[in-house]
């Protein structure tokens, strides 16, 4: 596969699988950004997520699986206010790292990140959705939502329980330091 990408666009499609759920229906398009052949043919990628599509028919899957898709695009998002939920979102995350970076004893950066990074809602909710490393299934449901706000609703969620914890385990780790 690496030699056929290496030859053509470096673009190919993603999707989750595991043994309990099964192969996902929607992925999303890697393009490799930057590549290393390793001395045992193997290759060391650095690759960037792109549009997401729904496979439409699985049209080979030897020597590796190969389908037609559906492009997907997000639906309007209706009243929503999505830029007001992405600032919430942003907010949110701040507040995440902040609280993170106290627990693992980093220093607290006092300027403001802009985390948002001028990105458009719809993007900076694939992008909070990257982030969530360690819940591949959370990130396939994120995947999955055409809907910006419905997106951002349900990382808001996600972060505003993540906060709740890590609260709770700072003032566990105030109380008795050596724990």
């Amino acid at each position: 596969m690496m030699h056929t990408l290496l030859e053509s666009d470096l673009r190919f499609g993603v999707i989750y699988s595991d043994p309990a759920t099964g192969t996902a229906e929607v992925g999303c398009v890697g393009e490799i950004v930057k590549h290393e052949r390793l001395a045992d043919d193997r290759f060391f990628l650095i690759c960037k997520g792109q549009e997401r599509f729904r496979v439409a028919k699985v049209v080979r899957t030897k020597p590796y699986l190969v389908a037609g898709v559906r492009w997907l695009e997000d639906r309007p998002s209706g009243e929503e206010d999505v830029e007001a939920l992405a600032s919430e979102v942003e907010a949110y995350m701040k507040d995440v790292i902040r609280l993170s970076n106290r627990l693992n004893g980093k220093p607290e950066k006092k300027e403001a990140q802009d985390l948002r990074r001028n990105l458009f809602p719809t993007p900076f909710s694939f992008f909070v959705g990257s982030t969530f490393e360690g819940a591949p299934r959370e990130q396939q449901a994120l995947l999955e939502l055409e809907d910006t706000a419905a997106r951002l609703k349900r990382e808001k969620e996600t972060l505003r329980n993540t906060l709740n914890y890590l609260t709770a385990a700072s003032a566990v780790k105030d109380v008795f330091p050596s724990a």
